[in-house]
């Protein structure tokens, strides 16, 4: 009975979670103002009459330096969990089979990984913002 006791707290923080969202949502749709004129589906840019087509071709290194800092950013954000468990003594002793040789080789192994996707985009001419 005391595992079913440590699980209440969670079970009630998943239903607020999942109630108060979808409560507001309704809310908001029940009390927020509709118009229904041909206005409101113009084009407004910045208070003048939009001039050309919407119809602008992007250069893809945009979208290529994009997603470069995405994968970037997500891979350095795998290194805070490991620094926290590499330097917390508790977290190393409650893992089976965790040895700090390994871990650091392994972190070096994830580091060159996250250097070659930096050269190969080097080299590529990802990171050159105009060519």
């Amino acid at each position: 009975m005391e595992i079913i006791d440590t699980f209440i707290p969670v079970a009630i923080f998943l239903i607020f979670g999942l109630v108060i969202p979808l409560a507001i949502m309704f809310i908001v749709k029940q009390l927020s103002p509709r118009s229904k004129s041909l206005a409101k589906f113009t084009t407004y840019e910045s208070g003048s009459v939009p001039t050309g087509s919407a119809n602008i071709m992007f250069n893809v290194e945009y979208y290529a330096l994009a997603i470069l800092f995405v994968l970037f950013d997500v891979e350095l954000l795998f290194l805070y969990p490991w620094v926290t468990v590499y330097v917390n003594d508790t977290v190393k002793n409650a893992i089976f089979g965790f040895s700090t040789g390994l871990a650091v080789i392994e972190m070096f192994m994830f580091l060159l990984v996250m250097f070659l996707g930096y050269v190969y985009a080097w080299k590529k001419g990802v990171l050159q913002w105009v060519k």
